[in-house]
């Protein structure tokens, strides 16, 4: 499961200091390439934190799904957006400005890296695999699933390309789910969610 491994006062006022050095794309340090990473955020602040984030021009994804909840008297139940996933925030920004970003926090900065242990670096999410997921993602269909423990069967399955529809484009493993036919898209090392019900013949076998 996705973990947060920092314990935050949830009660301590949302803010950061922005200097010279956060603010905008443009101040990043000169040559250093943006990447998707992925954030951690502590409390269920994912949407504040991409707030503050879009506010310095910063791309950023926040997996969102249609949650069933009860109206302020406990009874009528209605749809609302939800993060689909905890404590999660993506951001396509350079390293060094989001160490600036997450340093203007203070001490008990409510924003942390994912951290990638294999690489001993942050966890950073490659274009395609990121493009596909926000693709998937994106639609908003209630018959999505998000998968956080990903286990070897899971990824046994033929390698796809789907052809047409509202997925075109998107690559991922062929899984059964549901006792349904659908296209795991996986972001290594965190992460996967599967589409809805696709065709065979959408499909193009890769490998």
């Amino acid at each position: 499961m996705l973990k947060d491994n920092l314990l935050l006062d949830s009660t301590r006022p949302f803010s950061y200091k922005k200097n010279n050095d956060v603010g905008c794309p443009e101040h990043s340090s000169e040559g250093v390439p943006s990447s998707w990473y992925a954030l951690r955020v502590s409390y269920s602040r994912e949407l504040k934190i991409q707030e503050a984030l879009n506010g310095l021009g910063v791309r950023t994804f926040v997996p969102m799904m249609w949650k069933k909840c009860l109206d302020k008297q406990g009874a009528m139940e209605r749809k609302k957006l939800v993060p689909a996933v905890g404590n999660l925030c993506f951001a396509y920004w350079t390293k060094p400005a989001i160490e600036d970003f997450i340093r203007g926090f203070g001490e008990s900065s409510p924003v942390h890296f994912y951290w990638d242990r294999t690489a001993g670096r942050p966890l950073i999410v490659s274009d395609k695999a990121m493009d596909d997921f926000m693709k998937v993602s994106s639609t908003l269909d209630e018959d999505l699933i998000y998968i956080t423990e990903i286990t070897g069967k899971l990824r046994e399955g033929q390698t796809v390309k789907v052809k047409e529809g509202p997925f075109e484009g998107v690559e991922g493993k062929v899984v059964r789910i549901r006792k349904s036919r659908r296209i795991l898209v996986e972001l290594p090392g965190m992460l996967a969610v599967a589409t809805t019900y696709i065709a065979p013949e959408k499909l193009e076998i890769l490998r």
